[in-house]
């Protein structure tokens, strides 16, 4: 049986809420998995993912970085959501590693078995909690944004790091992802990249259909990505 339920907690000044699911079979602590959301904030979107994960036999942890009750509906209002935290990558990081520290204090997780996955905006998140040093054993990024934080990176990177990426993503081209890779060696991080041929933006967001703007779901390349994503977490927590 799958249980879930919010977790208030509170990062400068503000109130914020993220979604905890677990499931009831396992006894003491599990492994547990932070899903990062994309522009939007935290949704039904990161929910279903974490009773995905839940069905996997991991306990996963919906984040909410933006507030309690913020999210977009719009373009528009994700952007306005998103970008402050873009532009001061240094308060992010902040709020990235007390979330660790949030979730890693709770009963249901398994504080020395702990990974992070992210979406768009979240993958950039996953990235830079490896850049950071949070005590993760492994980092996802699904069609994340691959440009660095700009911070002093803590090497060598511990964390095991796997990347899902869709090679006509305009956000994220050929070059950027050369750059990441380049980065993440120098950085001496274990590191894995794959790159889906044929494939956009957002390719693991049922209803992206934006082809104009390089946002398209694509469904094989998702399901081959989660395959993906549930060996990786196999290996490393």
């Amino acid at each position: 049986m799958i249980t879930s339920r919010l977790i208030d907690y509170a990062q400068d000044g503000e109130d914020h809420q993220g979604l905890l699911v677990f499931g009831d079979a396992r006894k003491g602590a599990s492994p547990t998995v932070l899903v990062l959301h994309g522009w939007e904030g935290r949704s039904e979107g990161q929910d279903k993912v974490c009773r995905m994960l839940a069905d996997l036999g991991y306990a996963a942890f919906a984040v909410d970085l933006y507030g309690k009750g913020r999210t977009g509906s719009t373009p528009e209002e994700c952007q306005a959501l998103m970008t402050p935290l873009i532009n001061d990558r240094a308060r992010l990081r902040r709020r990235l590693l007390e979330t660790v520290k949030t979730v890693g204090g709770l009963a249901e997780a398994d504080a020395g078995r702990l990974a992070a996955i992210g979406f768009c905006f979240g993958g950039l998140c996953a990235l830079d909690l490896a850049r950071a040093g949070a005590p993760l054993k492994g980092v996802v990024s699904f069609h994340g944004l691959f440009t660095p934080s700009g911070l002093p990176t803590v090497t060598p990177i511990a964390a095991k790091i796997i990347a899902f990426h869709g090679w006509d993503d305009p956000m994220g081209t050929p070059d950027d992802v050369v750059a990441l890779g380049r980065e993440l060696t120098k950085a001496g991080a274990d590191w894995q990249l794959h790159a889906f041929g044929g494939t956009m933006h957002a390719f693991m967001v049922e209803g992206a259909n934006l082809p104009d703007m390089g946002i398209l779901y694509n469904a094989r390349a998702a399901g081959r990505a989660w395959e993906g994503m549930g060996r990786f977490l196999a290996e490393t927590i």
